[in-house]
């Protein structure tokens, strides 16, 4: 494994997925999204060297930061006292974020190479946050953003959607970075949906009713969920059962979800 040393001495690892962000300008338009006020429950992951966390702690007293590896998490447990910055050395696809305070602000740069099964982990602690700020791959903020029958929409989009309002709010350079990614990054911004707007729906059927549908994503819904719910079945909801399953709204999901059994689950393919 190739490691590229870093200018404050750390080497950039790959297994890890790191990527240091540097510069002050996308640095400053990231702390003005999210607006940090005292009294935030601000929770930071994959802090790195602390090129977000110093602006963040200069606007919030206090700072939670989640960081799997054990040297940077060192250096910034030594640059902050503990009643100002909380680090936690922890692999955040592993994390209970329901050990944090209600009410979580989530921040940070997330490693590529992980950043859909975080993301797919965070949902589950949604009724616990008020807001999440990401920066990512450019092609992944699409995907979380993306609107039906476009060619971006996928199984992310409409997971996400279901829990969150999605905001694309600027792309980054890969020159914004150290080492340079090879691919563009985005930032994003995710606000859980009030509680009188989730529909209740079983959500392991929901999601493997869309994990089936995407994972057959050029047949037909009739061929695509055909075990689950029939064309007649798709009609009575006003669902065409021609159409492919880019073609369908998150609210037509969780109305097909809705309408099946249960118990029909155990048919079903694999969970997300």
């Amino acid at each position: 494994m190739r490691h590229v040393p870093l200018k404050r001495g750390h080497i950039a690892r790959k297994r890890f997925g790191q990527h240091f962000l540097h510069d002050p300008y996308v640095l400053s338009r990231i702390v003005h999204a999210i607006a940090p006020l005292a009294g935030d429950a601000i929770v930071e992951i994959g802090p790195g060297e602390g090129a977000l966390t110093r602006p963040l702690l200069e606007r919030s007293p206090k700072l939670v930061a989640i960081e799997i590896d054990r040297d940077l998490a060192a250096a910034l447990a030594a640059e902050f006292p503990p009643e100002r910055l909380q680090v936690i050395v922890a692999d955040a696809l592993e994390f209970d974020f329901s050990a944090l305070p209600e009410g979580l602000r989530v921040v940070g740069n997330l490693p590529y190479n992980v950043s859909t099964p975080l993301l797919f982990h965070l949902a589950g602690f949604a009724n616990r946050v008020r807001d999440m700020h990401f920066m990512l791959q450019r092609e992944v903020v699409d995907r979380m953003a993306a609107e039906h029958s476009t060619p971006e929409y996928g199984r992310l989009s409409v997971m996400l959607q279901r829990r969150f309002r999605v905001e694309r709010l600027f792309r980054v350079p890969a020159g914004a970075f150290r080492p340079p990614p090879k691919v563009e990054s985005a930032v994003v911004r995710l606000t859980p949906l009030p509680a009188d707007q989730i529909a209740p729906v079983d959500e392991k059927l929901f999601a493997s009713v869309v994990t089936r549908a995407f994972g057959a994503r050029r047949k037909t819904l009739r061929n695509a969920l055909g075990t689950l719910i029939d064309a007649a079945g798709l009609a009575r909801l006003g669902i065409d059962a021609g159409l492919r399953p880019e073609n369908v709204s998150p609210a037509d999901y969780i109305r097909i979800a809705m309408s099946i059994d249960p118990e029909a689950a155990s048919r079903l393919g694999p969970e997300v």
